[in-house]
């Protein structure tokens, strides 16, 4: 079985983290790291928009796995770490079905209310166009 963790920085992401190590402890999991297209890149050349987003792939892949260096030390999990550019619900849906992903797992920051209606939810979102199961962890 794989599960897909979607893991940006946050707090939340690392306890969907040591969820998704714990809880699945016998299957693969592959952490995923999406970075967000800038806006404001309209005026930039295509190739300098490209080569500043493989760039910044790159940092991101590094420092997200420094960052989880202490939760992975601590497991025998087999884990993949995966860095994408786009829009982070499409992203770890598309990433879902493509790579035959069994489950995913999301933090959430547990925001209720107008709160949600006017922030929006990753989470949520994922869990209502996901055509697998999806845990989202507070």
């Amino acid at each position: 079985m794989t599960v897909l963790v979607a893991y940006d920085g946050s707090e939340p992401a690392r306890e969907a983290v040591a969820y998704a190590l714990d809880e699945h402890s016998d299957d693969e999991v592959v952490l995923l790291r999406v970075v967000e297209l800038a806006g404001g890149a309209t005026d930039a050349g295509l190739e300098l928009v490209r080569e500043s987003l493989r760039d910044r792939r790159e940092a991101v892949s590094e420092s997200t796995a420094d960052e989880l260096d202490d939760l992975l030390d601590e497991t025998d999990v087999e884990t993949n770490l995966t860095t994408v550019v786009g829009e982070p619900e499409k992203e770890i849906v598309s990433y879902a079905d493509e790579h035959d992903v069994d489950h995913i797992v999301v933090g959430s920051y547990g925001r209720g209310g107008v709160s949600r209606v006017l922030l929006g939810s990753v989470a949520e979102t994922v869990a209502r166009r996901s055509a697998v199961p999806v845990t989202i962890v507070r």
